[in-house]
């Protein structure tokens, strides 16, 4: 699976042509449950995606699901989903990254995926292993679902949970990105260039985790 995220609509309005060209293609509501052990490290994530009604449709189209257009899947329809966003490439971090104090925790491939067809939209499920797991009270824990492309918007809109025994200890926080701030920057960077110039060559950043949601764990020390 390539990486998946979007430019937004406002990008739309620059007059350089690379970037007027791209917009929103999918859009994933994100949900994470935090698992930690007995020992209060942190030690997996869940992470859930909702995909919007039309990439839904186009993924159970190209797999030839839901024939009959009941929005239900059989039991082999659904065994021929699993898994479906989960074949990535060497390399991808599903656009998920996990930091503590500024460093970026290591985390294993897609473990466990499940997926089901609700209300015209699929829904899937795979835990992340964190490789050393990280104590609680080492934290705040820093959460970003992105891609840095933009060719996917990823939203948190699903719950984002505890371990039941953390439940009332730990503070979540939920910090909301400068949007106006971040296209601010990137139309002043843009603006610079030829209209014909290449983004890479000129050093451009992909931003998409200056345009992303983040959410704060912190846990008591003790």
């Amino acid at each position: 699976m390539k990486q998946m995220l979007l430019f937004p609509a406002m990008i739309l309005g620059l007059s350089v042509p690379a970037v007027s060209l791209a917009h929103p293609h999918v859009f994933v509501d994100t949900g994470f449950a935090l698992e930690f052990n007995e020992d209060n490290q942190l030690v997996r994530i869940k992470v859930t995606w909702q995909y919007d009604e039309f990439y839904s449709l186009l993924i159970t189209e190209d797999l030839f699901l839901d024939n009959d257009g009941d929005g239900k899947l059989t039991p082999d329809e659904a065994q021929r989903l699993v898994g479906f966003d989960t074949n990535w490439d060497e390399g991808f971090n599903g656009d998920l990254e996990i930091r503590v104090d500024g460093k970026l925790l290591a985390l294993s491939g897609p473990e466990n995926p499940t997926t089901d067809l609700q209300n015209g939209r699929i829904v899937s499920t795979h835990v992340r292993k964190l490789e050393v797991p990280a104590p609680m009270q080492g934290g705040p824990f820093s959460i970003k679902a992105f891609d840095p492309s933009f060719y996917t918007a990823y939203e948190i809109k699903l719950p984002v949970t505890l371990s039941e025994n953390l439940q009332g200890l730990c503070l979540l926080e939920r910090i909301e990105p400068d949007i106006v701030g971040g296209l601010a920057i990137m139309q002043a960077q843009l603006l610079r260039l030829d209209a014909n110039a290449d983004l890479e060559e000129n050093d451009i950043p992909l931003m998409g985790g200056e345009f992303a949601t983040e959410i704060l764990v912190t846990c008591p020390a003790s």
